[in-house]
């Protein structure tokens, strides 16, 4: 039997995140302005990839983070990092009086930290997904990390980003182990996922107390310019 982290972003859509959902057929998505992760069945046929296809439109580049399998011939592959899924096996998690909960009147800063610092996607709604932590000196926005997706008993950390000019103070760790606690209170399990070539932060994550459980791969394809008929699409 599969685990529910082996196909995160379906057990997310179909769990606690299914408020999200927009879904044709099998296929299940973001709103792509909250989160780039979709999702595909764990054996997709040839329909579920023609409902991906109208999903996302003729040409256009698809998103298939944590997606293994061979993409079918027709789609072309133009990104692909392999990748590492790491969970909670012991993180010495505790609040910080210095973090302060963001929400989306902080967007547009937490937008520009993103944008100088590049931990991974984070989009104009993706705060909606859970909690997010941010630390500010003099008033400023120097670094965050939140939650992203939710398989029923397990929250991932993600958007980790400290401002170049305040790195080396161990900001990011602490909101790792803070965003570790809030996700522990409610009785869930961390986890997160990085680049393979991150060997730093993969380091840094297993001296906190995160282990390996699998190997990934994060790739983006791009839909045949031509559709094949494909199912309508429905709103969760």
């Amino acid at each position: 039997m599969s685990h529910v982290l082996d196909n995160p972003a379906l057990a997310s859509l179909t769990g606690p995140h299914a408020r999200f959902a927009e879904r044709r057929g099998r296929v299940l998505r973001y709103p792509v302005d909250v989160s780039p992760w979709l999702a595909l069945p764990d054996e997709p046929d040839a329909a579920d990839w023609a409902d991906l296809a109208a999903l996302a439109g003729p040409g256009a580049e698809v998103p298939l983070n944590g997606y293994c399998p061979e993409v079918p011939a027709d789609w072309e592959v133009v990104f692909h990092v392999e990748g590492v899924q790491l969970v909670d096996d012991g993180l010495p998690a505790a609040p910080d009086a210095e973090a302060v909960p963001l929400g989306p009147a902080d967007v547009p800063e937490m937008l520009d930290l993103v944008a100088r610092t590049r931990p991974g996607p984070f989009l104009p709604r993706t705060v909606e997904l859970g909690t997010y932590l941010g630390i500010r000196r003099n008033g400023a926005l120097v670094a965050m990390a939140g939650e992203r997706l939710r398989p029923p008993g397990w929250t991932e950390i993600s958007a980790v980003c400290t401002d170049p000019a305040f790195r080396g103070e161990g900001l990011a760790t602490r909101l790792i182990l803070a965003v570790a606690h809030g996700i522990r209170e409610r009785g869930e399990t961390p986890f997160l996922h990085t680049s393979a070539r991150n060997t730093d932060a993969i380091r840094l994550y297993e001296a906190l107390g995160f282990r390996l459980r699998r190997t990934t791969a994060f790739l983006a394809a791009r839909a045949p310019e031509q559709l094949t008929e494909a199912r309508e699409l429905a709103v969760s």
